[in-house]
């Protein structure tokens, strides 16, 4: 074998027996795991190539663990959206414990979809992924970036956000430490817009199919098959949510091309919004939270706190006013702006 990227005895365990490695690289970009190419040929003489992730400790587990059970189920769902999933493990050289994902190399080009083309294949993977037991959650821990999810089995879906939200919330406060403003809008957030604009949504007979979501769906993460031009969707830390939750990555300034227009037209023609669909905007706005405070736990000092809390001032204003908090500035909103801020110290 040649390259400078290691390939442990576990990983050869999950590939076909008598396969003969013949190149392993570094390669791609991640800030939590460490990822390589790896080139083979296999038992009857065709040469492969598969991508290869590590990552360790207790936190590893988790993320390699539900990186695998989401790229499988969705692949169950839809086959050729995301690359085949080979297998997962611990490896077997390592100290401190280490665990590996493996899957098929895909040859991508990563410029923007095409709109028409990604958001079918988007909203056929959320109409087709039927949560096992009608709930919200998913059967292991997720993860967006270094974030772990709260995927605890939920039949409301406002009960489940409330604690999926708490949980980014904590960590974010253990990272970036208390900001006695922004706990405050939280608490009047979690108490009173979210029972408001989420519950509604299965009160008075209507109901809400929980979807499988990729969970991190954001211009990093999605490519296009050189070999096919289909549309392949990777890196995920997937539930079964409310299909809009998918869309809230889309509204952060640092979402890149999912930000336009184009993508929300092109998605909802496929994927209506659920009722009342005139709250569809405000709870976007309420979906970006959690993936705007995902952002601030991964990238401490990030500006993306203050558009939190300037987010919850708008919902708490509007659905759960409470004199006591600040006031929403829609200078400092960007989908009102149109401002490019970069990531910089916020000042609380």
């Amino acid at each position: 074998m040649t390259g400078n990227f290691p390939v442990d005895d576990a990983v050869l365990e999950v590939l076909p027996e008598g396969t003969k490695v013949e190149l392993a690289e570094p390669y791609g970009n991640s800030a939590w795991t460490i990822t390589g190419r790896v080139s083979v040929i296999l038992p009857d003489g065709i040469p492969k190539r598969y991508f290869l992730k590590y990552a360790s400790g207790e936190h590893g587990h988790k993320m390699i663990l539900g990186e695998f059970t989401s790229i499988s189920t969705i692949h169950a769902v839809v086959p050729d959206l995301v690359p085949p999933p080979v297998g997962w493990g611990k490896c077997k050289s390592s100290a401190p414990d280490t665990y590996f994902f493996i899957e098929e190399y895909i040859d991508m080009d990563f410029s923007a979809p095409d709109p028409v083309r990604f958001t079918a294949r988007v909203a056929e993977m959320e109409r087709k992924g039927t949560s096992p037991n009608g709930m919200f959650g998913f059967p292991v821990v997720t993860c967006d970036g270094k974030i772990t999810h709260n995927t605890e089995w939920e039949s409301s879906w406002a009960v489940f956000y409330s604690k999926l939200l708490r949980n980014t919330l904590e960590v974010d406060a253990e990272i970036n430490g208390r900001w006695p403003e922004l706990d405050a809008a939280a608490e009047q957030v979690i108490n009173g817009v979210i029972p408001r604009l989420l519950g509604v949504l299965q009160a008075d007979g209507r109901t809400l199919k929980p979807s499988l979501i990729h969970g991190d769906l954001w211009g990093g993460n999605v490519g296009t098959s050189l070999e096919t031009g289909d549309v392949v969707l990777f890196d995920a830390g997937s539930y079964y949510a409310h299909n809009e939750m998918e869309l809230g990555i889309w509204r952060c300034e640092w979402g890149q091309y999912f930000k336009a227009e184009v993508y929300f037209r092109n998605y909802l023609r496929n994927f209506e919004p659920a009722e009342p669909a005139d709250e569809f905007d405000d709870r976007n706005r309420l979906y970006r939270l959690k993936y705007d405070l995902v952002f601030a736990g991964c990238f401490p000092g990030s500006v993306t706190r203050q558009r939190v809390l300037n987010d919850m001032y708008y919902l708490c204003e509007k659905y759960a006013p409470l004199e006591s908090l600040g006031r929403y500035d829609p200078l400092k909103d960007h989908s009102v702006t149109g401002a490019i801020i970069p990531s910089i110290p916020y000042q609380a």
